[in-house]
């Protein structure tokens, strides 16, 4: 985690933002829950805290704590802003042990791999030409005109047959059950 943290600091990495965000954020909305915050507050704090990852990256020192620590302190002390600014200054908290252990839990371990195991599944019932093309676009992360240039395909054929590969997947995970397939 403390890498994705890096390249949100040194290169302003979206998808290193998105992926600390889609494992953060929902833990810290979870753990201001457990401290007493209503849902759209705890909301509110946890978009505080990732916007803080996003803008102060490059001040997390990997050192000094685990990513998650420092998140959730980023949390915790905009929880306690809020409430001494609405409670005119003083609080009593109620504190909460801060998790700080990064690994997912045994139930989203299993949840990745079942995910995996589906969407690998599905990629082998692609036909031969768009499981090549989705390789391409989202393992090698190349763009659909370096795609092109690669295959020697016209670009609309490439981004047609990268949406059919789409569309099959789509339907192949929904048909399994994962309905987040979209």
């Amino acid at each position: 985690m403390a890498a994705l943290v890096a390249r949100v600091a040194s290169r302003r990495d979206r998808e290193a933002f998105e992926q600390l965000f889609d494992h953060y954020a929902p833990r810290l909305c979870a753990y201001l829950a457990r401290l007493g915050c209503e849902p759209a507050l705890a909301e509110e704090i946890t978009q505080d805290a990732m916007v803080a990852l996003w803008r102060k990256a490059d001040q997390f020192d990997p050192a000094k704590a685990s990513v998650g620590a420092w998140l959730y302190r980023i949390a915790r002390n905009r929880r306690i802003d809020l409430l001494r600014r609405a409670h005119g200054g003083s609080v009593e908290l109620e504190e909460t042990a801060m998790p700080v252990d990064d690994a997912p839990t045994p139930d989203e371990a299993l949840a990745a791999h079942q995910r995996e195991t589906l969407v690998a599944r599905a990629m082998r019932g692609l036909p031969a030409e768009q499981l090549r093309l989705v390789r391409l676009a989202f393992f090698e992360e190349r763009s659909h005109s370096e795609i092109a240039d690669a295959t020697g395909l016209p670009l609309g054929t490439v981004k047609s047959r990268i949406r059919l590969a789409f569309g099959r997947l789509r339907r192949s995970l929904e048909a399994d059950g994962l309905a987040d397939a979209n």
